[in-house]
């Protein structure tokens, strides 16, 4: 590189790439917007190419922007790799790992097991991204982060680690004597994940299967707002059982989905170091995840 400057503007942009969002790029970097955009404009005046285009709200990398990605992420990977490396040279080494879960699986596997390794010393840092599991699969296997946490119905590769299996439930503000929440499709909103996620392509599939047709949507970008939205009295909304261990069941109704349990697992980086502190983790993960599955086990399949 000809000019090392252009190092943080270039992590900058990496970030953005990660996010699709300057803005959020910004809170993450604990820098403002005009800051970061100020950055972008430094590498395109100096190299002379455009790395990212409008996406309506939102920015996504153009084709230089795609072109360069790869390269950008292997850069910061191995500057990572140095900084472990020279920490573990000075006797105080901490590994970062980077992992990408939907909202709902942060909090109910990822938060109960930082805790708990954050209280014992255990020597990790932990950058987690929030996102659907299609967008951790791709993150994964773009080396931008070390683990991702999905929902799946597809078939398991081989060094993918199974957590647990989930059914899929209907929710919505609970009615005085209301039929079942099925019934109750075609009357009320209909609150829907954003496309991408496999909650999403579930409910498509159902309504394309049955041919209720809702009397209108709102689009959300998390499950953890979807229930929000119904447990304050508008939309039903189809979401994972996991999801509803929070929920306040005096504000919501809840029936499990005639649809089939959908599997949660956790896809490494194929050059994941498995050294003993991520090791812990993954040990604690798996455990968590199993009295997750416990407690949804023995819950009734109507409430």
């Amino acid at each position: 590189m000809d000019d090392a400057s252009l190092l943080p503007a270039l992590h900058d942009a990496l970030i953005v790439a990660q996010t699709s969002s300057v803005g959020e790029a910004a809170r993450r970097l604990h820098k403002t917007p005009s800051a970061v955009s100020q950055q972008l404009r430094r590498i395109e005046d100096h190299y002379g190419v455009k790395l990212f285009e409008k996406d309506g709200r939102r920015v996504r990398p153009s084709p230089a922007g795609e072109a360069a990605l790869g390269a950008m992420t292997r850069v910061f990977a191995e500057a990572a790799s140095l900084e472990t490396l020279l920490e573990e040279l000075a006797g105080a080494r901490v590994t970062t790992l980077r992992i990408a879960a939907s909202d709902y699986l942060g909090e109910a596997l990822l938060l109960p097991v930082m805790r708990r390794l954050f209280l014992e010393h255990v020597p990790l840092r932990f950058e987690i991204t929030t996102t659907n599991s299609a967008a951790a699969v791709r993150l994964v296997g773009q080396g931008q982060v070390d683990l991702g946490i999905v929902s799946t119905d597809r078939d398991p590769a081989t060094d993918e680690i199974p957590l647990l299996r989930q059914p899929f439930c209907w929710v919505a503000p609970r009615r005085r004597k209301a039929r079942s929440v099925t019934s109750r499709l075609a009357r009320e909103p209909l609150l829907r994940l954003t496309p991408g996620s496999i909650g999403r392509r579930l409910l498509d599939e159902y309504l394309g299967r049955t041919g209720v047709r809702p009397l209108s949507t709102i689009d959300l970008p998390s499950v953890s707002l979807m229930l929000s939205y119904a447990a304050r009295g508008l939309g039903i909304g189809l979401v994972p059982a996991l999801a509803l261990e929070r929920v306040d069941r005096a504000r919501v109704s809840v029936e499990r989905a005639d649809l089939p349990d959908v599997s949660v697992r956790l896809v490494p980086r194929a050059a994941l170091e498995r050294s003993v502190p991520v090791a812990q983790f993954l040990d604690r993960l798996v455990l968590e995840a199993r009295r997750a599955e416990g407690k949804l086990i023995k819950r009734p399949k109507k409430e």
